[in-house]
């Protein structure tokens, strides 16, 4: 576990806007199916022509929306994402999760001890979103407030998906904190305006180069147990109310 401590090793200064609302990513964050979909994608461009290993999809694709993917896959490998690239990756995505996907260790327990709003902002399809959410056992506390990408113009690390999610709970970005695993996600806060923690628990997110990459975003918490959220949100709601 580590200690309640900046990327940069300070220690926090807390915002003095008390938090309203937890706004989660969902890969990464609520489930633990990076590796999955890392690898399936890997699969799947091997048998379209294009050699790619599961580091470099990581640094090209970790945390953005299907557009996005398919734009830089088109725009830099020269490869048209058709629908039967899209199909093929999705009937293998779903086959393995429904046999492997797991939850976050402790998440359930972090959403049970939140005592303020909560939603989901995911680059993800909705279909994926809820598939997920349910294989995991997480849906009940999180819905109805479901929100994807496909719901904005832009994707992450563009804003305004958190952006969209805050309007749509009625709540101030300074009033927000947002839970990420990507450097997209974590950019996608910051310009909306809202305090960002970083989460580093996840099975993708154990390398000494990812951790740079966050630490090097400069997010407001960055942190690796889901256990510790509830400390640190209590914290900004008591400075917050006592500012």
């Amino acid at each position: 576990m580590w200690p309640l401590c900046d990327a940069r090793g300070g220690l926090i200064v807390m915002s003095v806007h008390p938090p309203k609302l937890v706004i989660f990513d969902c890969d990464g964050v609520l489930v633990d199916s990076e590796p999955l979909s890392l690898d399936v994608l890997v699969r799947v461009l091997r048998n379209a022509g294009v050699d790619m290993d599961a580091e470099e999809a990581t640094e090209r694709f970790l945390g953005k929306s299907l557009k996005t993917m398919s734009d830089i896959l088109h725009e830099e490998y020269g490869l048209a994402v058709d629908d039967h690239f899209l199909e093929e990756m999705r009937l293998d995505l779903y086959q393995r999760f429904r046999r492997e996907l797991q939850p976050i260790a402790g998440i359930s327990q972090a959403l049970d001890e939140l005592d303020i709003a909560r939603c989901v902002a995911s680059s993800s399809q909705m279909e994926r979103i809820r598939l997920s959410l349910t294989i995991t056992g997480l849906i009940d506390k999180l819905e109805p407030h479901l929100f994807s990408a496909s719901m904005v113009a832009n994707g992450k690390p563009a804003p305004d998906l958190f952006l969209h999610a805050a309007a749509q709970m009625h709540t101030a970005p300074e009033n927000c904190i947002v839970i990420e695993d990507s450097p997209a996600g974590i950019e996608a806060a910051q310009a909306a305006g809202m305090r960002v923690f970083a989460f580093a628990g996840a099975s993708h997110a154990k390398s000494e180069r990812h951790l740079a990459t966050l630490r090097q975003l400069e997010p407001d918490v960055l942190f690796d147990d889901m256990r510790e959220l509830i400390h640190f949100v209590r914290k900004e709601q008591r400075d917050g109310n006592a500012s």
